[in-house]
């Protein structure tokens, strides 16, 4: 059996000591990077500025506390991960030079009076303990891959879509079905609303599952759960903001949002086939 030990405690020493840490590292590139980017949005009122290093900052953090072959797993597969995210941001236009440039996230400009809010991304490495890699970590892995193909499949799809709509619009063609909608409808999108939000979710709660690796499933609950709560929560705000968004420009999204659900799919609906916003009578 694994001996229980102080996570929170040895966290804040590592924190708090004379020794320089990785989790020392982390919190002072996690207070630079804050720092950063709250300036420059400031300065550029491109308040999208850490949508550019969203994606990239928690796979450097897996990195910076690599200790052993767990860490080191984890490290690899949030950097594909990260690289991935980063990719899909990039091509739709992300990244820019000067670097503060670059295009701005829609739902800022109904956000102009909200307060800054920080997320931390934490890889825990549950203190020194000698688990070798067990039945948590490949379950943990099989599904952070598994969720990182549904986000990239519903990425593709979601980019494939508006990248024909704007085409159609630019050359002037009559648009039809989904397209005349305005919304994706078809594919992941017909059983789920936000698949790439929903797979997101899925990404981050692997990620806590590899925890229970690191105490062989003998300690469940460990206050890293609050990572992946904390932005489990962040989706929820930022979906029912999305969606109030949507329904303002397309009337028939309110249709679409009766018939599908937006992050948790109906095992019944699917096995039955009578999935999307026009279903089967």
């Amino acid at each position: 059996m694994v001996d229980t030990c102080d996570v929170w405690g040895n966290t804040w020493n590592a924190l708090t000591g004379d020794v320089s840490t990785p989790t020392k590292n982390c919190a002072y590139i996690c207070l630079a990077v804050v720092l950063t980017t709250f300036v420059a949005s400031s300065l550029t009122g491109n308040y999208s500025q850490v949508d550019k290093i969203w994606s990239i900052t928690p796979f450097v953090y897996c990195w910076i506390v690599v200790s052993d072959e767990r860490t080191l797993l984890m490290a690899m597969v949030s950097t594909l991960w990260g690289l991935r995210l980063t990719w899909n941001f990039s091509r739709r236009g992300g990244y820019r030079w000067p670097p503060w440039n670059g295009d701005e996230d829609y739902r800022w400009k109904y956000l102009q009076d909200a307060t800054p809010s920080v997320v931390a991304h934490i890889a825990v490495t549950s203190c020194k303990q000698t688990v070798p890699l067990n039945r948590f970590d490949f379950v943990a892995t099989v599904m952070f891959l598994s969720f990182v193909l549904l986000e990239s499949l519903a990425d593709n799809e979601q980019y494939k879509f508006q990248t024909e709509k704007h085409r159609l619009r630019k050359e002037g063609k009559r648009l039809t079905g989904e397209y005349a909608d305005g919304f994706k409808q078809s594919g992941l999108f017909a059983i789920v609303r936000k698949p790439n939000y929903a797979a997101e979710q899925g990404v981050w709660i692997s990620f806590y599952v590899y925890t229970l690796g690191a105490f062989n499933g003998y300690i469940i609950f460990n206050w890293s759960l609050c990572g992946c709560l904390m932005l489990s929560l962040l989706f929820q705000g930022s979906g029912w903001l999305t969606e109030k968004i949507t329904i303002g420009k397309y009337p028939k999204y309110g249709d679409y949002m009766q018939a599908v659900p937006l992050y948790m799919p109906n095992p019944l609906a699917i096995l039955g086939g009578n999935v999307g916003s026009k279903k089967k009578n």
